[in-house]
């Protein structure tokens, strides 16, 4: 699974985490949903810690599409309840 960290770049995250990733995508769109800002906060920390610490850089040459797109770590609650509505960014 390809992931793009809005203005961080693109990282090859293995198929083992893609289910983990999933799973914390379901429960940031339950905390947006409920207005829970703190837990939306924590739990999109984890997202982001997963893809920066098990995924691997794309090269900047390599040119790929992106199975799904994080917002940029400084998102507002605001723009959070925009993107994590739904299915979530990962749709199942």
């Amino acid at each position: 699974m390809i992931v793009r960290i809005s203005g961080e770049g693109q990282f090859h995250l293995p198929d083992d985490d893609a289910e983990r990733l999933n799973d914390l995508d379901n429960r940031a769109v339950e905390a947006v949903e409920s207005g829970d800002e703190a837990t939306f906060r924590e739990l999109f920390e984890q997202m982001l810690a997963l893809v920066a610490s098990d995924g691997q850089a794309v090269p900047d040459d390599e040119l790929v599409g992106s199975d799904v797109i994080l917002p940029p770590r400084d998102s507002s609650f605001d723009e959070a309840q925009h993107e994590f509505s739904g299915d979530g960014l990962i749709p199942d």
